[in-house]
């Protein structure tokens, strides 16, 4: 099955918090994943805070059609280790 992306919000830098469909969440930096055509003009912090999540995609997107891959995100989430 796909993830899906619920929710996201911008936290700093290139650092956002996403929430999945599966109740999966935490942080993701995406400073090194900001490289090609696409996602170049995103480097302007500006920019990059513009996302949001497409509900038909089930990921994040910038207006400027950029965009990554539920799985890509969902497999490189940094999630919070609880404390016990």
């Amino acid at each position: 099955m796909i993830p899906q992306v619920l929710h996201a919000k911008y936290l700093k830098d290139y650092t956002i918090w996403i929430q999945f469909k599966d109740g999966t969440e935490g942080e993701i930096d995406l400073r090194d994943e900001l490289w090609g055509e696409m996602f170049e003009p995103l480097l302007n912090i500006e920019e990059f805070k513009k996302f949001r999540v497409d509900p038909e995609l089930g990921t994040i997107v910038w207006d400027n059609g950029a965009d990554l891959a539920p799985e890509f995100l969902y497999d490189n989430v940094n999630v919070p280790s609880e404390v016990f």
